[in-house]
């Protein structure tokens, strides 16, 4: 990387850019779609595999076809610093987030971690004043602590039994993934400015994988492969392939065009998708909890945006 002059300057995104809705706001959009309907995908999905052989797998999936992608488009090489830096990143967003929020959606209610997930850009605006990636306001501080507030309801009405199971380890896992996405979102912004969405993406993901594939072996051999049948498998595509390859194409691209606060603020689609597509498919009724945490949250977020 270069010196601390160098990387602070390109972080800050086009202010030209926050006043216009183009093609980026689409591409965000149709990434939020993606991802809010993830959260009943990967629900499913740790029903029919081990949550552990899961995320290696998902990851690791995610991680071949992004390289595929970036391999066929050519000039792949990048100075070794870069890819280093890259690998270690990836290690916190497509690692340590992948397998907290695995374990957590496997644990929790499906509109619980699409609640608290949907805090991010809250968290994202926090840590991008502290790094000086972006200028917060007071009220943009408020909003920050509204959405915390959020969450804390979220993660409370997740001690209460859901389907005479109790939540809250599961909730309390998700918004340790949302620490470790929002530390990697902001900590991959500078590449966004000089490197291409493509290899961006596949060197990140493999920084993700290899560990995860690693730590996930035992469970991958004691996997019953035929007993995971249609469904699953389709469930793993959706959720690596779509979820985290054409989706992170889209989140790549708001970061170095909008920036971290705005292209987080996505996020705020998410958990309505979310509930309506576990009420649906889960039968997972919207309780008050949630209700109102989803309140605070998304007014947190407006704020937050402001």
């Amino acid at each position: 990387m270069t010196d601390s002059a160098q990387r602070a300057a390109p972080a800050i995104a086009d202010p030209a850019a926050h006043r216009s809705f183009g093609v980026t706001d689409v591409l965000l959009f149709m990434m939020a779609v993606i991802w809010g309907i993830n959260f009943v995908v990967v629900k499913y999905a740790t029903q029919v595999f081990n949550p552990v052989a899961f995320t290696g797998l998902r990851v690791g999936t995610a991680a071949l076809f992004l390289l595929l992608v970036a391999s066929a488009r050519g000039r792949f090489a990048l100075p070794r610093r870069d890819v280093i830096g890259l690998l270690m990143v990836g290690a916190i967003g497509n690692g340590l987030y992948q397998l907290f929020f695995v374990h957590g959606v496997a644990r929790t209610r499906a509109g619980n971690a699409a609640l608290i997930v949907a805090a991010a850009p809250a968290f994202i605006a926090l840590f991008a004043r502290v790094r000086g990636l972006e200028r917060v306001k007071r009220l943009t501080l408020f909003g920050i602590a509204l959405s915390m507030l959020g969450v804390g309801l979220v993660i409370a009405g997740s001690a209460r039994p859901s389907n005479r199971q109790t939540t809250l380890l599961g909730s309390v896992l998700v918004f340790f993934g949302v620490l470790c996405w929002s530390v990697y979102t902001i900590l991959l912004q500078p590449y966004t400015k000089r490197i291409d969405v493509f290899r961006l993406s596949a060197i990140t993901m493999v920084g993700g994988a290899v560990p995860l594939l690693i730590a996930s072996t035992p469970a991958l051999a004691a996997t019953d492969w035929s007993a995971v049948g249609r469904g699953g498998w389709l469930a793993l595509f959706y959720s690596s392939v779509i979820s985290m390859g054409v989706a992170y194409f889209f989140w790549y691209r708001g970061l170095r065009v909008l920036g971290p606060t705005r292209t987080a603020v996505y996020a705020n689609l998410q958990p309505i998708i979310a509930l309506l597509v576990a009420w649906a498919a889960l039968g997972e009724i919207p309780t008050l909890f949630q209700g109102v945490g989803a309140a605070t949250i998304v007014a947190g977020v407006f704020l937050t945006r402001t």
